[in-house]
This record gives structure tokens, sequence and C-alpha cells, in this order.
């Protein structure tokens, strides 16, 4: 849906966050001595932070009062200086987050388990945190290690490989994962003294994080509905005596430009409708998933005050940019207000937070070595125009996935595999134009960071068709639901998104072939394709006949055999009609 922020609207900043029906009465001690009228509260908030622990290279374009700003934003040791900024006269602050502080990061902190990532996270002093679905990547085991810290093995990976760890200093919250007791994985929400108010926290992540993760990674455990969810542990915060209740959900939306200082251009997005259920007294919405900046101020039907607002606010991605919120408390009524909320971009103007900065030059001084080796060359496709946007439905960088994928599947099963496919959803990374063609080992990491295994399925032609159908979403013109499948170089596909479900894939062509749907072929995917990851529930339910190894190692292996050139694009052909 798409809803644009009158200006009206967001002028009202100073209306009411949250009610204070439910709030008690002040204690004898307040009311024997002189109160001031209002105190000044802080939520410091981010969100997608993803371990990107090292200044970008790159720069980002964001919107500050109308005009057009681009800077290097992020980098650890800048965020914390950035946020310790921020904290300078604030007596009453706190620090919080919206999901996917680990997960998908690169390198130098992948390679440690994002160890690194969350001791980074602990000297910026963050208190709180919602879980996203990026947490769930290395499993339930290995993300109990990450909040309470030790060495115990969960993966491939050899945990504190540099240091002893500690673990998360912050809480995560995770209201709606609960296993088949209905026991949550983490607190639900919990209660923050933030000066003389007492603040709840609810934290989410979004229903959906069971269809983005392998469900061997959540195995025991659901995601339940966010609203009814947010609904159900604030009335219980409330009840414990919280004076107010702010909700941290990995889940978002979307506005048009996407990078915000303080504005909600043309919002619309998944997020929306869960904050059109909440109940009232939420009136504070921290989110993230979405990797976009934005201050929105919304209705908030029910509240029973004149021109009140719900706000929302999502802090980019990676480390960009800081959510400033004030709100104003009465310590004799216990009402909380909303003030203002503003993204402080990290461009380094607060400079760098000494301690961060050692932690990052220890830990990638460490993986240097390691990320550098070079693993292999790839030229430049022979097509100049295959790798514009215009020109590419699925990411050449995904074509070259699926054929290296090939490769190991025929080299592990004497040969016997016909095909493989890669969702594009887990190609991370892209190589730049222009990229330098000594491939390394950092570079191809960064570009598949999860550590997936290898499974050869055997399908029919007629569960292809349907897994290739699963791309699709909605009626009419479809969309696609979490991302195409990119497919190996002996593979054609034509859809056409107009016609009904169930007959959007037009062909499907094997080695110049049509696929024959009585037919059994081998089909290579990655182990999160396999359990039905990305929506894809065709692949779990096929017989796997061979394991394949490491995509990581699947990668390299093609690339160290020989001089590679980059695939081109065109193994898509989306054949639409144009809509007038």
């Amino acid at each position: 849906m798409m809803m644009k922020i009158p200006a009206a609207t967001i002028l009202s900043a100073l209306s009411t966050l949250a009610l204070a029906a439910c709030a008690g009465t002040p204690s004898p001690q307040l009311a024997d001595r002189a109160v001031p009228a209002s105190v000044e509260l802080q939520i410091l908030a981010i969100n997608d932070f993803h371990g990107n622990l090292e200044i970008p290279t790159g720069t980002t374009a964001y919107s500050a009062e109308g005009e057009t700003v681009r800077e290097v934003l992020g980098g650890a040791a800048r965020l914390g200086a950035t946020m310790e900024a921020l904290r300078a006269g604030q007596a009453h602050s706190v620090s919080v987050a919206a999901g996917d502080l680990i997960g998908g990061t690169p390198f130098v902190s992948a390679n440690f388990l994002d160890e690194p990532a969350i001791a980074s996270l602990n000297l910026m002093k963050l208190d709180v945190a919602a879980v996203g679905n990026h947490e769930f990547d290395r499993g339930i085991a290995e993300l109990r290690r990450i909040q309470n810290g030790g060495c115990e093995q969960n993966t491939l990976r050899t945990p504190c490989a540099l240091e002893p760890f500690d673990g998360a200093a912050f809480t995560y919250l995770a209201g709606n994962t609960v296993d088949e007791a209905g026991q949550t994985l983490f607190p639900g929400g919990v209660i923050r003294a933030v000066g003389p108010a007492r603040i709840g926290f609810v934290g989410l992540t979004l229903r959906a994080t069971a269809t983005l993760v392998a469900p061997s990674q959540t195995a025991g455990y659901r995601f339940l509905n966010e609203a009814e969810t947010a609904n159900r542990l604030a009335r219980q915060l409330l009840d414990q005596g919280a004076d107010t209740v702010v909700l941290l959900i990995h889940e978002g939306a979307r506005v048009d430009p996407a990078q915000n200082i303080s504005a909600c251009p043309n919002l619309s997005g998944p997020v929306v409708p869960i904050l059109e259920e909440l109940i009232p007294e939420i009136g504070l919405v921290v989110s993230g998933h979405t990797h976009q900046s934005y201050i929105c101020h919304l209705p908030r039907p029910g509240a029973g005050m004149e021109a009140s607002a719900r706000v929302l606010t999502s802090a980019g991605r990676y480390g960009s940019f800081v959510t400033d919120i004030r709100l104003s408390f009465d310590p004799v009524s216990r009402a909380v207000a909303f003030a203002t909320a503003r993204n402080v971009p990290v461009n380094g103007a607060a400079g760098e937070n000494a301690v961060i900065d050692q932690l990052v030059a220890r830990y990638s001084a460490a993986a240097a070595p390691m990320a550098a080796r070079v693993v292999g060359t790839l030229t430049p496709p022979a097509d100049s125009d295959a790798r514009t946007p215009e020109a590419c439905i699925e990411p050449v960088e995904a074509n070259l996935v699926a054929d290296a994928q090939l490769h190991a599947a025929r080299q592990r099963t004497g040969g016997r595999a016909d095909m493989a496919f890669m969702n594009i959803s887990g190609v991370r990374t892209r190589f730049p134009n222009g990229y330098d063609p000594q491939i390394t080992y950092g570079q191809i990491f960064a570009m598949q960071p999860f550590g997936n295994t290898l499974q050869v399925l055997e399908m029919s032609g007629a569960d292809l068709y349907n897994v290739l159908e699963e791309q699709f979403c909605g009626d009419g013109l479809a969309r696609p639901c979490f991302g195409l499948l990119a497919p190996s170089a002996n593979i054609r596909i034509r859809f056409d998104r107009s016609r009904p479900p169930g007959q959007r894939v037009l062909e499907i062509e094997h080695e110049g072939r049509g696929i024959d749907r009585q037919a059994s072929y081998r089909v290579a995917v990655n182990n999160f394709l396999a359990s039905g990851g990305d929506g894809f529930a065709t692949f779990s339910r096929q017989p796997t006949r061979a394991d394949a190894g490491l995509d990581l190692d699947a990668l390299e292996n093609w690339l160290m055999s020989g001089d590679r050139q980059m695939p081109a694009c065109g193994r898509l052909a989306d054949l639409t009609p144009p809509q007038v």
C-alpha cells in the first residue's frame, strides 16, 4: 500500500508518545519533594548493522531537508563515537537496536563468527536489541552462544579464534520466536529505568523469518503474528509498571528516496499494516530489515487525544545512521510524550572511538592475509553491456555461483548432475565495474558468507516447473516473492508475470531442449534452498542423492581450476507484455 504523509502530520512532532492510563501514582518520595515539570529522555537506535566494522569505500546518498547529500557513512569506531557524542549532556539515555546486527557480514567479522561485531556493540553501550532474521543464520545454538558467550563450537568455523568471547552485554528480545511449548527463545520484553521513567521494550522479528532462514537453523521454533504478539507483551509490561512501551521490530517500510534524515516520503511496505493493528499505548516503533532510513509520524487510532501520532523510525543499514529520539517525561503524572527524532549521519564528524578502532584493527590485521589470498582470475564477460541493470534480470555473480555449484556437484557425483540453481538473495555482494581480474578469498567470502552446503536433489521436470512458479507472488502482474533463481549456464527460463498462477513459467530449456515434465533430473542447490528457504517449498519435498560440499569451496575451486570469464546474463527472460 502507498501512503503519503502530509506536512501537517510531520509538524505534529510534539504529539503524545504513550498514554499513561496504566501508570501508577507517584511514589511518596516524589510527592514529598519538588519535581521538575518534565525530564528529557533519549533513545538512540540502530538497525541492520550486519557486522560492518570497517569504514566503507563508497558513499551513501541521503535526503536532508530536501537536499541530496552524498558522504562516506559508517564504520564501527565512527558509529561508537557518534553515539557517545549524542549522549553527551544527556542524563537519561538508552541505546537499542531493531535486528540484523550480525549475519550476512563482511569477512573481517564473519570469519570470526561475528564475535568482533558483538564486541564493538558492547563498547557502544547497546542495551536492548530485537533479533532479526540474520541472527538465525548459524542456528539456535550459535545464537545462544552469541548472547551468553563462550567458545562452544556450533559451526564449521572455530570460535574464539583470536581471543575469548564474552557474549553480548545487551539483551536480545525475541517475543514472537517460540518453541512447541510456547516459550520464547529470549525474553519478549523488558523494562528499563531511563532516569525516573520506566520504559518497556518489546522485541520481535518478522513473521517471515521461517522462509528467510534455512529451516534447520530454526528447528523447533515458530514465528508468531507480529501485531498480536506486540499487543499482548505491551499490555504485560504496562501491567508490570512500565510508563510507556516501545516496539523494536525487525520489519520495515519503503520510502522514496530510501535514505532520509527526518522525512518519510511515499511510505509503503510490510510494517504499515502491522502498525495499524497495534494498541494505541505503543506510540514509538523502531524498525529495520528494509535497510532504509526514515522518520514517520502516523495516525494512532484510538489514542483518545487530538493530533496524537505514532512515530516510526529506521536508521538505514551498516551503521550509516543513528536515530536520536527524544521523549519528555512528567514525573508527577508519569506521562511520556514524544519530542523529536532525527537520523544522524555517521560521517566522522564525531571522530572515532579509540577502543573500538583498536578492536577493528586487531581483527582486520588477523583477517587480512586470508582475505587477500588470490583464488583465481575472472575476466569480464564478452558482452560489455551484459552487466548493465537494463540488460540483466539476474545478477551475473549469481550465474557465476550457479556454474561453480554445478561443477562441484558433477565432481562429487561422477558427472551425475544436470543443472544448478542459486537464490539471488544469497549472493550478498557484486563485483564493481572495472574490477581487478585477480579475485581474492575475501571477495568470494563476502559474496557467500553463510557457510551453506550443497545438495544434489532428484526432481521431475514437472517439479522443476513447480519450483520456478514459486518465484512469483500475487495475482495479476505478479512480482518475485523473495527473489528469482539464477540457473547454471545450460539452463534458459522464459516467464510471463501477467499469466495466472501456475502458468507463469512458459519454458525451461536444458542443453538446448525443452524440459520433459515426465523425466527425472539431478539438481544442485544449497541447503537453504533444499530445505525450502525463500519460499521454495517444492525443493524441500525432493530426495537428496548426494552431498557436494560447501558452497564457498565450490566457488573457490571453480576459480582456481583455470582462468574463468564472468558469465553474461540473459539466462532468464521476462516476456511479460508491457502494461498500458
